[in-house]
């Protein structure tokens, strides 16, 4: 049964280009919606597939930070309605799991068994392409096409107010942010944050820890536009290396001690290193950036000890259904600024090139209107 064709840019092989292509929706199961989408952001998980850094299987509607509008819902769905706006969650979750009964969605077994595959929990496909081929969704999503089926505890009521450009990036950088200084680390008033990499995500972060009352907020970045972003966005104190030692600066704003909590976003060797000369012992380390998964990463012994703690997180402990209204209403009470994250919008026959500005460190985010 094809209940939408829609056009998609599809990706057939690594290393190359996505080709617009006609797809089709397929399927809608009682518990799904059917979403137009709107806008689309363009994150780095979707180029490290493109590359092959990241496997999936062929071929691919990749795209996972969007926002749009509900078109249809489910027999089962409730809460949700035709003509709602919504943002798009990656994080499926069964709700019953081991992790889930203890508060991980992110962690859920059905989620992370059926990741690999790229379709729905139940394993089939929701898109097809015109010759009946199926497609299959990045992180159960999907959303680099006009159409994009969801589960409907992904797709998260928004107010109407807020623009689909600007609401998009919710879905995956700014939570990831935001989420990592505001859920996962303990910021107390008046601390002293470090954000090292100041891409979207991290970005995030540094409002993050402003919303949550840090004192003082070092960004680290190689790039100095991206630092002066950083200093809009509520950084106190920015540093540039190697020009600047970003350890010598943590000491000297705090009495010799270092930053009481350190945000990595960067995903570089030298980045998560760095988290451990700048932190203060008894302080928190989240790493928010990553690298091959099979590389190594080496840390001088010292840097690991007085009782500093680290933890990893990949979604900034969301809770979609609690954290994007409240986030999207922090940018209406203009508390969290979304619009200086976008540096271009564009169409969806331009999205290679958004990709390739992506890679080569010109955007902060290439936003896919449609």
């Amino acid at each position: 049964m094809r209940h939408k064709e829609f056009t998609a840019a599809v990706l057939f092989d690594y290393g190359a280009p996505l080709r617009l292509e006609n797809a089709a929706i397929i399927n809608i199961a009682t518990g799904d919606v059917l979403v137009r989408i709107r806008a689309a952001g363009l994150c780095h998980t979707d180029l490290e597939v493109i590359e092959g850094q990241l496997r999936a299987p062929l071929p691919i509607l990749l795209g996972h930070e969007a926002s749009g509008v509900v078109e249809a819902v489910g027999a089962e769905v409730t809460g949700l309605s035709i003509g709602d706006h919504v943002v798009l969650s990656w994080n499926p979750h069964c709700g019953h799991c081991f992790y889930c009964d203890r508060d991980l969605p992110i962690l859920c077994e059905t989620y992370l068994r059926e990741g690999a595959r790229s379709k729905h929990f139940d394993g089939t496909a929701r898109v097809a392409l015109a010759d009946g081929r199926e497609l299959h969704q990045l992180m159960f999503l999907g959303s680099f096409g006009e159409f994009c089926v969801v589960p409907a505890h992904c797709a998260v009521k928004v107010p109407q107010r807020i623009p689909f450009e600007a609401s998009c990036l919710i879905g995956c950088g700014v939570m990831t942010g935001v989420g990592a200084a505001l859920n996962v680390a303990r910021i107390g008033f008046g601390d002293t944050v470090m954000v090292i990499g100041c891409g979207a995500v991290g970005l995030s972060a540094v409002q993050g820890a402003r919303l949550a009352g840090a004192g003082c907020i070092i960004a680290v970045d190689l790039v100095g536009e991206k630092l002066a972003l950083a200093e809009r966005l509520g950084a106190t104190h920015t540093c540039q290396p190697p020009d600047m030692d970003a350890v010598r600066l943590a000491r000297e704003l705090t009495g010799g001690r270092g930053a009481d909590v350190v945000l990595e976003s960067a995903g570089s060797q030298t980045g998560f290193r760095l988290t451990m000369e700048a932190v203060r012992p008894g302080g928190e380390v989240i790493w928010l950036g990553k690298t091959d998964v099979n590389a190594d990463v080496s840390f001088r012994w010292g840097s690991l000890m007085q009782e500093k703690r680290i933890r990893r997180s990949s979604y900034g402990g969301a809770r979609p259904a609690r954290d994007f209204p409240l986030l999207a209403q922090a940018y209406l009470e203009g508390k969290l600024d979304l619009d200086k994250l976008i540096t271009q919008r564009i169409s969806l026959a331009e999205i290679n090139e958004g990709f390739a500005a992506l890679k080569a460190g010109r955007a902060i985010r290439s936003v896919v209107m449609l």
